[in-house]
């Protein structure tokens, strides 16, 4: 992913969140949702590790016909605020009109490869909404399993619960 990237990043993320998570939260959380605002947001920390700050974090762009199609970010587990030797995914978006293409699948391919060859990381992990049926079959299919760790999420004061899927690294 490069800086000039950060735009089609956050729609593709923002357009991502509005459609897989419709009836799963508020409808009008998902409405407030500002492309502009996270492309902001998303300059600001890329910028920022490029300066050598908080460079711990992989961010991979998929693209079809020369333009960026999904998004994937990975990098040190999160245990609370302590970062741990195992890997997570953090994010993994597709834009709609390339669900189902095989760019999700790509993506997921290379972060786990980069996380399995970092030599560190014995294990990826990855938090996917309890109810995202179609997200937890697509993270099965390749090899993820539900580890029976389940965290609370609230949004707007609607609980939204997560579940912790992992997978072994090849190293």
């Amino acid at each position: 992913m490069t800086l000039a990237d950060c735009d089609r990043v956050s729609e593709i993320r923002i357009r991502g969140w509005q459609r897989a998570y419709r009836g799963l939260m508020p409808q009008s959380y998902l409405d407030s949702l500002s492309v502009a605002e996270d492309a902001a947001l998303r300059r600001e920390r890329f910028t920022r590790a490029a300066d050598g700050g908080g460079g711990e974090v992989v961010n991979l762009v998929a693209e079809r016909g020369g333009a960026v199609a999904g998004w994937a970010a990975l990098g040190p587990y999160r245990e609370g605020e302590v970062r741990t030797g195992d890997a997570e995914l953090y994010a993994i978006y597709v834009c709609g009109d390339h669900l189902g293409s095989g760019v999700g699948h790509a993506l997921l391919e290379e972060s786990v490869r980069r996380a399995g060859t970092s030599g560190q990381a014995r294990r990826m992990y990855l938090w996917v909404l309890k109810e995202n049926t179609p997200a937890r079959r697509f993270y099965e299919r390749a090899g993820f399993r539900p580890d029976g760790t389940e965290e609370p999420f609230e949004v707007e004061g609607t609980a939204v619960p997560e579940v912790r899927y992992v997978s072994p690294l090849e190293g």
